[in-house]
């Protein structure tokens, strides 16, 4: 936002001040001033000239010689070659010993024998940015006015004693994105005055509803809308002073009418736009969302294609703007243009944005309807630009405006004590010092006996929500640098981890060290992904679903890790990257709910996805593939780091979309009883099959429960000193015993002086007989503080036997 100091100082008193020191003073108060730039170049000894005479240079065709007066009562001979250069023109002359731009020094010369007594100068040979002059200016000399006083210094006629402030405001403070809100941040900060201009509005007879009917057909999108008509304008240049304002802001003038409505929206923060209302059918307004398919051609002459979530003004039938961003070329103000039909308004910011971004037309007006306008300003505004526009060109305004809101805005109140004001800010401020500061702010506000201040907070500041709002704006009002230094006191505790993030961070370790690569995925993701995988005991299977999604493939809250573990591995196969071993500890979200009123649960799983080989190929070896055995050792390794290996067991389960002859289920036994806390297994083929994956083995277990059960320390036990015994037995029994439940049976029979049960052969075939089955099992003996007999172990292992054979009907093998 740039804004010049010679406005500014028409709102605030400004004296005492040079631009860098009020950018300064702006800067320590919040908002920042990226540059003063003067508008004066370098320019000295120019003034305003007449061109009396022009003749043709006897020596040189494009060269002309001027008689020009500059007020000195002496005319002067200059040699010029514009081409636009005429008799009776008023000019800027630039006498023998002024300075230009670029160090250069006007003498006295002779062009082809004809003496020159100075310079007739164009708007770039002034330092001006001819791109910002009207069109009809910006080559050739520069034509000033034809009431501008023969003498005067070209510098006061062009505003260019004068310095331009840079604003770079943060997204909240669009207040500032105009003169009177920067007036009154710094009368804020300098305890002056704001004075703000009364319009006064030269009106016709009739009345404004004669003329203009307005609706609003998109109220979400338009919350206030107010014309006003104007008749008999006769559309012209602009005069210096308009012009002035705008160059120094970067804009270019016009013509007095569209000028007018850009000098305001520079002013009051409120984007206008004027119709040719004789363009407007019946007068009559509709805001409206556009149609599928509609079109219209934007002032930039390109015909845009409308979608129907972009707002439109309409004349009932057709589109004649772009709410927010651009007129229509159909209702442009040209210069046949009579009557005006005047537009000021609220739309959505949300809304403009989207139009704005879609079509690459970001402007000024947009760029203040996405920040959100003053809801107070549209009328004044819209007064502010019809007295203007009646001044300068010549109309009469209709009496009374039409308008129509959807959504009035309402007066926001914030409450805040002084107790609260001096605890956060570490100052002991009275209730005079802080009241001083809300009338700077130009804030009303009223105080009670316990010295609580209810504030009325101006709709300029949309800014100012809560207490420490407040709070803030006393900080900067009172001086950041008088804000006395606090120490900091308190107690000092040592950083640590809590229990489960120790042990999320020793798991990830262990896992990398074994080789399994981490991934980290979106905890969002398409509803369909969600009912891939069951729900443990006590979950719902309901999904959260996002308010505002990014996609429609991540719309809801994940249920389970392995959806995109999945997702990771059919990435990396579609590029040729076959074995994964990949692992994710995240957090998972359930609710029971079809319309959250509450926090979802949200739970820390651990998942893991193998697929492909475990040993690539080599010259002296095979390719050996994963298995579930693979997929089960990886959980055997995240048991044994928490210690819990003695209170997990594995049940055979058909879980959905698991394979059903090669999953279990992990059950840990806990002061409760025992319950399943995941599933470990092969996908079902049909599932492998859409995801164009080999087989594939996947895991995912419920940390919760082992972040009670891990043990804090770790147990060393000594290594033994006495030999151990091994037996060995093979036997027949029937083949839906789980291998398991032998392996249980021998640890409860033998008791302490088993050391170790392993299945160590598992055979079936004809001879052993229809539904029969041979598991071998290796069974070690060993006393921790002497040597087992023979007799002692072959008792022990005798009683192993039969056990087997009265629990399960097993026989021996010979």
């Amino acid at each position: 936002m740039k804004i010049s100091y010679q406005w500014l100082n028409e709102y605030v008193d400004l004296s005492g001040f040079t631009g860098a020191e009020l950018a300064e003073k702006m800067t320590r108060g919040g908002i920042e001033i990226d540059e003063v730039e003067s508008r004066n170049k370098g320019v000295t000894g120019v003034v305003v000239g007449y061109v009396k005479s022009r003749e043709k240079h006897p020596d040189a065709d494009k060269l002309n010689v001027c008689k020009v007066d500059v007020g000195t009562g002496e005319e002067l001979q200059i040699v010029c070659g514009a081409k636009n250069v005429d008799a009776g023109q008023l000019v800027p002359v630039a006498t023998v010993g002024a300075k230009l731009p670029g160090d250069l020094h006007i003498k006295r010369a002779k062009l082809r024998g004809v003496e020159s007594q100075g310079m007739i100068c164009s708007a770039k040979e002034l330092g001006i940015n001819d791109k910002l002059l009207p069109k009809e200016q910006q080559e050739g000399i520069l034509v000033l006015p034809p009431h501008t006083v023969i003498g005067t210094p070209i510098a006061d006629v062009l505003g260019l004693n004068d310095e331009v402030l840079e604003l770079d405001l943060t997204p909240n403070r669009s207040d500032c994105l105009s003169v009177i809100g920067t007036a009154y941040e710094i009368g804020a900060l300098t305890g002056r005055e704001v004075r703000i201009p009364e319009p006064v509005i030269a009106h016709a007879s009739e009345r404004t509803e004669s003329h203009v009917q307005v609706t609003i057909s998109a109220p979400e999108q338009c919350f206030h809308y107010s014309a006003r008509y104007i008749k008999g304008v006769k559309i012209g240049e602009s005069p210096l002073w308009l012009q002035n304002r705008l160059i120094a802001a970067g804009i270019r003038p016009i013509n007095n009418v569209v000028d007018v409505t850009n000098f305001v929206l520079l002013e009051y923060g409120q984007p206008l736009h004027a119709f040719d209302a004789d363009q407007v059918k019946s007068g009559r307004i509709d805001v409206r969302l556009a149609h599928e398919g509609e079109t219209m051609l934007t002032l930039d002459d390109q015909e845009r294609r409308l979608e129907p979530q972009m707002l439109v003004i309409t004349d009932g039938e057709k589109p004649i703007a772009l709410a927010g961003v651009m007129g229509g070329a159909n209702s442009e103000v040209t210069s046949d243009t009579v009557n005006i039909l005047l537009e000021s308004a609220r739309f959505d910011g949300g809304t403009v944005r989207k139009t704005s971004r879609q079509f690459g037309l970001r402007s000024e007006s947009s760029i203040r309807f996405e920040k959100e306008v003053d809801p107070g300003r549209v009328i004044p505004a819209l007064n502010r630009a019809a007295a203007l526009i009646t001044e300068l060109a010549g109309g009469l305004a209709t009496e009374g405006i039409v308008e129509v809101t959807t959504a009035p805005a309402k007066q926001q109140v914030v409450e805040v004590a002084l107790a609260k004001i001096n605890r956060y800010l570490g100052t002991e401020l009275s209730s005079l010092e802080v009241q001083t500061i809300l009338k700077r702010l130009s804030f009303g506000y009223s105080v009670s006996e316990e010295e609580v201040f209810q504030v009325e907070v101006p709709s300029r500041r949309g800014d100012i929500s809560y207490d420490v709002d407040l709070i803030e704006e006393v900080a900067r009002l009172y001086g950041y640098d008088n804000i006395p230094t606090t120490p900091i006191f308190g107690d000092v505790t040592p950083g640590a981890l809590t229990k489960p993030q120790a042990i999320r961070r020793e798991l990830r370790k262990r896992l990398t060290d074994a080789g399994l690569h981490e991934v980290i995925s979106y905890s969002f993701t398409g509803p369909e992904r969600t009912e891939l995988f069951p729900a443990l005991s006590g979950e719902s299977t309901k999904a959260v679903k996002l308010s505002m999604p990014m996609s429609e493939e991540r719309s809801v809250l994940r249920t389970t890790l392995i959806a995109q573990l999945l997702e990771t591995a059919a990435y990396n196969r579609n590029r040729k990257n076959e074995s994964a071993v990949i692992f994710e500890i995240g957090s998972v979200f359930h609710t029971e709910e079809e319309k959250l009123t509450r926090l979802p649960q949200e739970k820390h799983r651990f998942a893991a996805l193998l697929t492909g080989n475990r040993v690539e190929p080599q010259w002296n070896r095979k390719a050996a593939a994963v298995d579930f055995y693979d997929a089960k050792g990886v959980l055997e390794t995240v048991f044994a780091v928490l210690g819990i290996t003695d209170k997990v067991s594995y049940a055979a389960a058909q879980p959905e979309h698991f394979h059903p002859g090669r999953t279990a289920a992990v059950q840990l036994e806990t002061e409760h009883g025992t319950e399943v806390i995941g599933y470990v297994g092969q996908l079902h083929p049909t599932l492998q099959l859409e995801s164009d994956l080999a087989d594939t083995y996947v895991l995912e277990i419920e940390l919760a429960p082992l972040y009670q059960l891990a043990g804090d320390e770790i147990v060393y036990k000594a290594l033994p000193r006495y030999p151990a015994m091994q037996r060995d037995i093979a036997v027949v029994l029937d083949m839906e015993v789980p291998a398991g439940e032998l392996t249980a049976l021998a640890w409860q029979t033998a008791g302490e002086l088993l050391e170790s049960v392993r299945v160590f052969d598992v055979f079936t075939g004809e001879k052993l007989g229809a539904g029969k089955k041979s598991v071998a099992l290796s069974l070690v003996y060993r006393h921790a503080e002497r040597t087992l007999t023979d007799e002692e172990v072959t008792e022990l292992h005798g009683k192993v036997v039969a056990g087997l054979e009265q629990s399960f009907a097993a026989e021996l093998r010979k």
